[in-house]
């Protein structure tokens, strides 16, 4: 049994192991430079049960490598640190134990240092093992290291959502990557345009480019007419609904929403804050 869900596999044959590599450390830098801009305290802190600190995805992603690439297909593997599967696991319940999910700001070590030198030393191993690997093993992981890069880049999304949840609930408000002010745009009329009904394909193809394998497999579903606006809502747009008592009237809400929004309180989108001096803010 595979220890991880499939995914759409790409074909080994076209890629070179220089293309596979270059993407590889172009992921694993980014990580990185996501990370640059935050202190070791901001990478330890956990705001809520479903945020998890940016140590933790910087160790969980380089875990994944180590676990599922390097552990599987090398035949000389030794395991940075035998703790790091219990700390860093997710959900893999086949490979571990792992610590709580809401529990993961409590991990204060090993440090943010350390785990720049775990990173460090499994991209070393990866580099040399995507070169020695022969051509067998090599067909056989290249859809894993393409898993493993997207799912990297799944956990550097997962970083900066976050990261802005842990500082909006910082009373100083600090700012991520410097403040950068943001000229105000002419708003774009709003047009709509009408699409059709019918039966669509949707999802992805087994060839072809990488898919999760939830995206998949392709098949048919019934879309009903509908419209589709030009542009995002805007803030202003969105006060508006607020003014208008949007949230204080049901004939705005399928009934699951208004059953959350009154049960969580809601009065305006999340991040938005009001104070007597600016009025309505938003935290960004």
């Amino acid at each position: 049994m595979p220890l991880l869900p499939l995914a759409a596999a790409a074909d080994a044959s076209k890629r070179t192991r220089d293309d596979v590599l270059a993407h590889y450390l172009h992921t694993r830098l980014e990580t990185e430079r996501l990370a640059a801009p935050l202190s070791d305290e901001d990478q330890v802190i956990q705001s809520m049960p479903d945020a998890s600190p940016s140590k933790w995805h910087r160790a969980h992603t380089t875990w994944f490598f180590e676990t599922f690439l390097l552990g599987q297909f090398s035949g000389d593997f030794e395991p940075y640190d035998d703790q790091f599967s219990y700390l860093f696991n997710s959900y893999y319940d086949a490979v571990g134990q792992r610590h709580p999910r809401p529990r993961r700001g409590l991990i204060t070590r090993p440090g943010c240092s350390e785990i720049s030198s775990y990173r460090s030393h499994v991209d070393t191993r990866m580099s040399a093992f995507i070169f020695d690997c022969d051509n067998t093993t090599w067909k056989e992981v290249v859809p894993l290291i393409d898993l493993g890069i997207h799912h990297e880049q799944q956990h550097q999304e997962l970083m900066l959502m976050d990261i802005l949840h842990g500082f909006s609930c910082n009373p100083l408000e600090p700012a991520y990557a410097g403040v950068t002010p943001v000229a105000a745009s002419q708003k774009v009329p709003l047009t709509w345009s009408e699409f059709e009904g019918g039966t669509y394909s949707v999802g992805a193809d087994s060839e072809g480019s990488f898919a999760f394998d939830n995206e998949g497999p392709r098949h048919d579903v019934l879309v009903q007419p509908f419209r589709l606006g030009n542009r995002l809502v805007t803030n202003a747009e969105w006060l508006s609904f607020i003014d208008d008592e949007g949230y204080e009237r049901p004939e705005f809400w399928l009934s699951d929403g208004w059953a959350t929004a009154k049960q969580e309180g809601w009065i305006a989108p999340m991040y938005w804050k009001k104070s007597d001096v600016d009025g309505w803010t938003q935290f960004s």
